[in-house]
């Protein structure tokens, strides 16, 4: 079959493009509107003004108050913030509880604090990738000082139990933070409803731009600043605003608010259509995460007898997708989320994630079918 031009994108859950109108929100800002927001003359004036206004469209999409929002470089800088931010404003040690399939934003924060004192407990998951919330309740111990729980996982779309989550750690009068990256703009993401005190947004897996992102921070939630300086984003993160990439980050959110219902039932449905044209297609498939409970957009398959790299490497000019595990020089290393969910190592090496997006249609699902069905048939010989 040959070529064609551009591959059928299908990582969504890796990065996803721009939305016109995200761009064309940011046009004024690289040009004639290239004052500072913290100008108190005519230059700064709409570029304060964006900057407030995409604030109020962030705080409306996740239920929270403007002043509840900072914002970052991304959904990496959030969850160092939200995790360093809170253990570090009062100087002392304790414990942290969060889960084995955190993205390393978390994971790698928590073992960074391990080395000035903090103690960790790792919750394990279930097979579908679903932390117990009895399990966090066994957990938490008198300096228990921070759970943070991911809302769904990128790699397999589960989404966690995080209203209950959230009743415990209030329960127990415990911050509660949950890296949202993945679940904003695609499900419902209110912070009330889940019952967090800080939550992480990134700005890519949300049709804007890369490189910003949001923090919530819960009223009366003290933080120690991420970066010191000036006044910006309420003393918290210093440094002139990107307004471009803020007002960007705005209008995603303000799209994702009022287009949540429609996006959500048109990934889904591109998503069953892939699901069910392979398994109809194929023998050998196999489902990873929970069957009902995971994002709407997401689906982590193993092909039985193919090796996932080898996969993607001869769908490479065709499809655009993503491994569960990674090749390196004498070995295979298994995703971690894979590994926690207890997938043998056999299935783990066949893993391919696909993750649908609002502009994917049927026609490239029903061109994807037979290329995908082709590929994996030939490398099981």
């Amino acid at each position: 079959m040959p070529a064609m031009e551009h591959p059928i994108y299908l990582d969504y859950n890796g990065t996803t493009p721009l939305d016109p109108e995200v761009v064309q929100a940011m046009q004024p800002f690289w040009g004639e509107e290239f004052g500072n927001p913290s100008s108190s003359h005519a230059y700064g004036r709409r570029p304060r003004a964006a900057v407030a206004q995409a604030r109020q469209r962030v705080a409306d999409l996740l239920g929270c108050r403007p002043d509840e929002i900072v914002f970052t470089s991304g959904g990496t800088e959030a969850n160092n913030h939200a995790i360093k931010g809170l253990l570090m404003a009062d100087h002392r040690g304790g414990h942290v509880i969060t889960s084995a399939i955190e993205h390393p934003a978390v994971l790698e924060v928590c073992l960074f604090l391990i080395r000035f004192g903090l103690e960790l407990t790792v919750l394990p998951v279930d097979a579908a990738g679903r932390v117990d919330p009895a399990t966090v309740t066994a957990a938490i111990r008198p300096d228990t000082r921070l759970i943070s729980i991911m809302h769904a996982n990128n790699e397999v779309g589960t989404l966690q139990p995080i209203a209950a989550i959230g009743a415990i750690a209030r329960s127990h009068g415990i911050p509660f933070h949950t890296d949202a990256a993945q679940s904003v703009g695609k499900v419902a993401v209110h912070v009330d409803d889940l019952g967090v005190d800080l939550l992480s947004v990134a700005g890519h897996k949300l049709y804007a731009p890369k490189g910003i992102g949001a923090l919530y921070v819960r009223t009366g939630v003290t933080l120690e600043n991420f970066c010191h300086g000036a006044g910006q984003e309420g003393g918290r993160r210093a440094g002139t605003e990107n307004v471009a990439l803020i007002a960007a980050l705005g209008k995603a959110c303000e799209i994702a608010a009022r287009g949540r219902d429609q996006h959500r039932r048109h990934m889904q449905e591109m998503r069953e259509r892939l699901h069910q044209g392979l398994a109809g297609g194929l023998e050998g498939v196999a489902l990873n995460g929970h069957p009902d409970r995971r994002l709407p957009n997401t689906l982590s398959l193993s092909f039985a007898g193919v090796d996932a790299n080898r996969l993607l490497e001869a769908l490479k000019n065709t499809i655009a997708a993503s491994a569960g595990a990674a090749c390196h020089a004498d070995s295979v290393a298994i995703s971690h989320v894979l590994a926690a969910m207890q997938v043998p190592e056999d299935r783990a090496r066949g893993t391919v994630r696909f993750s649908v997006g609002r502009t994917t249609t049927r026609e490239e699902i029903d061109r994807v079918l037979p290329i995908l069905t082709e590929a994996v048939t030939r490398l099981r010989c």
